[in-house]
């Protein structure tokens, strides 16, 4: 048996869940089984940012959910067990992520799965089902439903581009030092031109925790549409909006390279930073190799 485990935010959700796909398409082992135990409220009880099950969202996503007993079989380990391990770290019932991209992952066996799984490289191949499987619900205000519809429409027939600007949380101090300085302005201005040279029409969808600033910034409501108008359990739908439009602008955030991946537009054009995070290294071949087909932008404005 194979368990995953789902944590953080939507966007490692669905990272997580993909993996799940990915093992289960790849036939490492079928009896591929999910672990949403870090949601329980006494887990959350020791969480700074709190987080739900978010996948529950989606609208019927089949999850094969681990049992109690599954769990512990892989988690509860008797302090000779643990003495076990650390002399044989391959005897270990837990993998833990600890690169970009592990190929051996397919290979496991009888193994409790850790990490969030960023890398497109493992699961490029699948994502036409993740698309299929991927629904999202209908907002239950019909007012904003008819207004994500009718944006929707409005960005497949146009030259259309998502810009997701992540800031709030990656302010703050503990997150800065580790995912700041990287979505720069430079970032932005210079994957704007990119497109801009495509097409001088293009027409950008501001996506952000931080509407007043982007409304100060991106001013021209002739250049710029800021889209605030999904809250709380319905933020998903911005993912939705995001895959509508023919380039997706992506921060250093998973939120959007999901955006960018449900993309089913054949014009589509993703782009991200060349790096995820301050403390992880990494050369553009790696990167290109890494997340096939998508331009990479440094955070001076250099397309890599």
């Amino acid at each position: 048996m194979l368990i995953i485990q789902i944590a953080g935010g939507l966007g490692n959700q669905m990272q997580q869940y993909a993996m799940y796909r990915k093992l289960l398409r790849a036939g490492a082992d079928k009896n591929v089984k999910l672990d949403i135990g870090w949601f329980d409220e006494t887990n959350q009880s020791g969480v700074l940012a709190k987080r739900k099950l978010e996948l529950s969202y989606f609208t019927n996503l089949p999850m094969n959910i681990c049992t109690d007993e599954e769990r512990a079989y892989f988690r509860d380990r008797s302090i000779a067990r643990k003495v076990f391990e650390k002399v044989i770290p391959s005897a270990s019932r837990t993998f833990s992520e600890s690169c970009m991209y592990h190929p051996e992952i397919y290979e496991l066996r009888d193994k409790y799965i850790e990490g969030y799984f960023a890398c497109q490289k493992y699961y490029d191949d699948i994502m036409d089902e993740l698309r299929d499987l991927f629904v999202f619900p209908t907002h239950p205000d019909t007012e904003i439903n008819i207004k994500n519809m009718d944006l929707m429409n409005e960005m497949e027939l146009t030259p259309s581009v998502s810009v997701h600007i992540r800031r709030g949380d990656y302010l703050d101090p503990e997150n800065a030092a580790l995912f700041g300085n990287i979505a720069t302005d430079e970032y932005y201005d210079s994957a704007m031109d990119y497109f801009r040279a495509l097409d001088k029409d293009t027409h950008f969808y501001i996506f952000t925790n931080d509407p007043d600033y982007a409304r100060e910034r991106y001013s021209d409501p002739g250049r710029y549409t800021i889209v605030d108008h999904n809250t709380g359990k319905y933020s998903l739908l911005d993912i939705q909006l995001m895959s509508h439009c023919k380039g997706n602008i992506c921060a250093n955030s998973t939120f959007s390279f999901w955006g960018a991946r449900l993309n089913r537009r054949k014009d589509r054009i993703p782009v991200r930073t060349l790096v995820m995070r301050n403390n992880q290294p990494v050369t553009p071949e790696l990167m290109h190799e890494y997340w096939p087909g998508w331009v990479l932008v440094d955070k001076d404005g250099k397309v890599r």
